[in-house]
């Protein structure tokens, strides 16, 4: 029972280049980065900005974002060479299954899983309260038992449209990546749309008088709201899942990478600057700091636009959720970690169906019945467990496979990877104790399936699969 083996780079290599049993390759550089914004750009810029202003740096927020986003980009940069270099489905957990051995392998993917799936519940009950106050403007009213999670005293027992939501993108996810990244396109233009125009029309209304004091909590003040814009920044990850669907990975997918998070950093920085100049930070202490800038200046022909972005930037967010862990579930199954049927490919559609499906049902479920909002740091903790192993795991491929092709390299190593690892580790340590109680239960549960099922049925533990292990 070798629980270290690691899987062979050149075997990975193989198996995508094998026309049986793949993912259809017919993905650009476009795509994948209309992925990563549809991924980062959603509740951060329609919801966090306001309250990370408010409470924690003021106008300085806009540094905060800056600071976060080159923190995300030595993490962004690590990424981009594993994807030059192991351009295979799975992202950390595929990186981590080449670096670190099997078993270290599964604990990331089992983390992947959680922190996919359980944002993916999250974001479909954010959208549902969305969704409801439009429609609620309209006089649509859904019955209020149908409305939330489960909470007998509130009144109700399931929500509806996060369900709904959840499904339907499902359905559009199983149809295949070229369709589905077509639609997330149009999304993302639409979300990148919306806030350029509340760009255009706040920055009449900016005034320099709101932006002093620059810095009214200090510099401690501007580090705690780069730990709060970091979160928003996350997402550029999911772009590596789609790895063995790109025409030319060794360029398109550092690319994607990279692409995506230059975007997403400079819209985030416009926007802060913008929103402080427009609203007293003071006053910003609200859970749409956007359409309430907007209210402030009396633009009011700009909230149905706003309302649009929001509801379409969520959209995106969700789709590219779901769509990562299907790719995820695809590769661990496929390893057989998990059962092979997860890996099994729609003849028509070339899409991973039984992964898909599973992932939307499951998603649909905790949407509709499990109050999410008291858990929202697992997700952050699964993400940072993930930024780390890939910093880490540069660093030692670098020494350990000095002689493999990278079309990518992350300039000032181990500087950039060291930088990576700590300021993730910072975070982390930051995180409540709750959330930590949750992981490693969560942790416990994965370590159990590994041992009573992944470890036997694994890929490489099978007669014949001396070649795939690396020697």
């Amino acid at each position: 029972m070798n629980m270290m083996r690691k899987k062979s780079i050149q075997a990975m290599m193989r198996q995508r280049q094998s026309k049986d049993g793949t993912l259809k390759k017919e993905l650009g550089t476009f795509d994948l980065t209309m992925l990563g914004v549809g991924c980062v750009v959603g509740t951060g810029i329609f919801v966090m900005t306001g309250v990370a202003a408010a409470q924690h740096a003021g106008p300085a927020l806009v540094l905060s974002f800056i600071i976060a986003g080159i923190v995300c980009a030595f993490c962004a940069l690590c990424y981009a060479e594993f994807a030059s270099m192991v351009p295979i489905s799975g992202s950390a957990y595929t990186y981590s299954y080449a670096t670190f051995g099997e078993l270290v392998a599964w604990i990331l993917g089992w983390d992947l899983i959680l922190e996919y799936g359980f944002a993916a519940a999250m974001v479909a009950s954010g959208w549902s309260g969305y969704f409801q106050g439009l429609l609620s403007g309209v006089g649509i009213h859904i019955p209020k038992a149908l409305t939330s999670a489960y909470n007998s005293g509130a009144g109700t027992y399931f929500d509806l449209p996060a369900v709904a939501i959840a499904l339907l993108l499902t359905f559009i996810v199983s149809r295949g990546a070229k369709e589905s990244t077509r639609l997330n396109a149009i999304m993302v233009i639409i979300k990148i749309a919306v806030i350029v125009l509340f760009l255009v029309v706040g920055v009449f209304y900016v005034k320099p008088s709101n932006w002093s004091p620059f810095m009214p909590f200090g510099f401690g003040g501007v580090i705690t709201g780069a730990a709060t814009a970091f979160i928003a920044y996350i997402g550029f990850d999911v772009v590596a899942t789609a790895a063995e669907e790109v025409r030319n990975p060794q360029r398109d997918l550092p690319r994607g990478i990279i692409y995506s998070l230059i975007v997403c950093g400079i819209l985030y920085v416009l926007v802060t600057l913008v929103l402080t100049g427009i609203v007293p930070y003071t006053e910003l202490n609200v859970k749409n700091p956007v359409a309430f800038a907007i209210q402030f200046i009396h633009q009011d022909w700009v909230a149905g636009f706003i309302s649009l972005g929001a509801i379409v930037g969520i959209t995106t967010v969700l789709f590219v959720l779901l769509y990562g862990q299907t790719r995820l579930l695809y590769s661990i199954g496929r390893d057989g970690l998990l059962p092979k049927g997860l890996s099994k490919l729609n003849a028509k559609t070339q899409a991973p169906s039984i992964s898909t499906w599973s992932t939307g049902i499951i998603v649909a479920i905790f949407a509709g019945v499990l109050p999410l909002d008291k858990l929202s740091d697992l997700v952050s903790i699964g993400t940072l467990f993930a930024f780390i192993s890939v910093s880490l795991g540069i660093i030692i491929l670098r020494r350990t496979r000095p002689d493999l092709s990278r079309s990518f390299r992350v300039p000032l190593v181990p500087l950039i990877p060291i930088l990576a690892i700590l300021s993730c580790g910072y975070l982390l340590v930051s995180l409540p104790a709750v959330t930590w109680e949750a992981f490693l239960i969560w942790m416990v549960l994965g370590l159990i399936i590994y041992f009573t099922y992944g470890v036997k049925k694994s890929r490489l533990a099978q007669p014949g699969a001396e070649d795939e292990i690396d020697s």
